[in-house]
């Protein structure tokens, strides 16, 4: 199958969550990587995330996925919107 989920979805993810960053004032660079609540996003920022995350993306995330685990980085992130596409883990 040529069409693969993950080709641009950690582009997608990356602009969001830098966009949120910007809105918040925070100019920090942050790598695919690196921990977003050390990067300066809140509580609440992480739950505006999840929504954002679903509208961007089109998806539902299931409840038992909205963990502190797998929103940590831009690259779980990822990982976690691929497969809910139906993309490879």
């Amino acid at each position: 199958m040529l069409d693969r989920p993950s080709v641009g979805a950690q582009d997608r993810v990356s602009a969001v969550v830098h966009r949120m960053l910007l809105d918040r004032s925070i100019t920090r660079s942050v790598g695919s990587d690196d921990d977003l609540r050390q990067a300066g996003l809140s509580s609440l920022d992480m739950v505006n995330l999840v929504l954002t995350i679903e509208a961007e993306f089109d998806v539902r995330i299931p409840e038992s996925d909205i963990t502190p685990a797998n929103f940590r980085s831009i690259a779980l992130i990822s990982k976690l919107v691929i497969s809910l596409l139906g993309g490879v883990k």
